[in-house]
């Protein structure tokens, strides 16, 4: 490093020193707020802390109450398992349905795109008290509309069997922002092969199962793991309008990991819980990345 310094001429190791100076606000903010948060907290994970007290060693202790000998920790782990199973499907699928209707060539688009974008940036809390109003059992507009066609609508999230799919339901509200992603996505597709499958006798159908959906699996794959972390880290819809209930069918992991931390102040326990959540999130991603190799298909290969 030293002596590849050395043989830099003068012009090069100004220009290099400028990069590195540009780069030393992110690489600290990078040290300070990434890797020695990262650090603490697993450190305080092999703690007992309460804030007010200095943090006490009691090792694998914390690991060995949460696998062992806590239901909660099962309970809000089986929960939030259930989310993802059920609400990365519907996001997937119709992030790539909006996408298609939102890549026609029809006067307004733009005005189209933008309305179904703006979702994605609401406030998490201003949205889970509007559809707390709009699935109110006996006064909400959704039960309203319901009952004029003859149908009782459920207790949404009042109901323990209807109230992890009413949250499920409610993330597509967002599903806005994958769509521009898949919308990039189908852009970047060259139009000569589709003029090439058309020429060729490709119906519609077709095309999209033979040209679209193969180039488009990179964008697919980015949204499967980019929703999946998503999905993992629920937690205002819970904590906002069912307190993780009722019956615990709404208790995520990260509902638990808040009241362990900022409620009970188990600061070593709840550091705990964060590393599990990390890891598995990890775990799941390097299997998804595993299995891309099979049916990820990149153009350039």
């Amino acid at each position: 490093m030293v002596s590849t310094w050395r043989n830099m001429s003068p012009r090069t190791r100004r220009e290099a020193l400028e990069g590195y100076l540009a780069l030393l606000p992110w690489i600290i903010g990078f040290l300070a707020f990434t890797i020695l948060p990262v650090g603490i907290s697993i450190y305080l994970s092999f703690t007992e802390w309460d804030i007010m007290t200095d943090p006490k060693w009691i090792g694998l202790d914390n690991y060995e109450r949460m696998f062992t000998n806590d239901p909660l920790f099962t309970q809000s782990l089986k929960v939030t398992g259930k989310f993802v199973l059920f609400s990365l499907p519907l996001k997937i699928i119709l992030g790539l349905a909006l996408a298609l209707l939102l890549n026609l060539k029809v006067p307004g688009m733009n005005f189209y795109r933008t309305v179904f974008y703006i979702p994605a940036v609401i406030s998490g809390v201003a949205v889970s008290l509007m559809w707390m109003w709009l699935l109110q059992p006996d006064t909400g507009i959704i039960n309203t509309l319901l009952d004029q066609v003859g149908i009782k609508g459920p207790n949404w999230f009042w109901d323990p069997d209807w109230a992890l799919p009413s949250v499920a339901l409610m993330s597509v509200w967002k599903v806005g922002g994958s769509a521009i992603i898949y919308l990039a996505g189908l852009q970047n597709i060259p139009q000569h092969l589709y003029e090439a499958a058309k020429i060729d006798g490709a119906g519609r159908w077709a095309r999209f199962r033979r040209v679209t959906i193969p180039l488009l699996t990179p964008t697919i794959f980015f949204q499967l793991v980019i929703e999946m972390i998503d999905s993992f880290k629920v937690f205002t819809e819970a904590f906002v309008i069912t307190q993780g209930g009722p019956l615990k069918a709404t208790f995520f992991y990260l509902l638990y990991f808040y009241q362990e931390a900022f409620e009970n102040f188990n600061m070593g326990y709840a550091s705990a819980l964060a590393l599990v959540l990390t890891a598995i999130i990890l775990i799941s991603t390097v299997i998804l990345n595993y299995t891309s190799k099979r049916w990820v298909f990149y153009e350039s290969e």
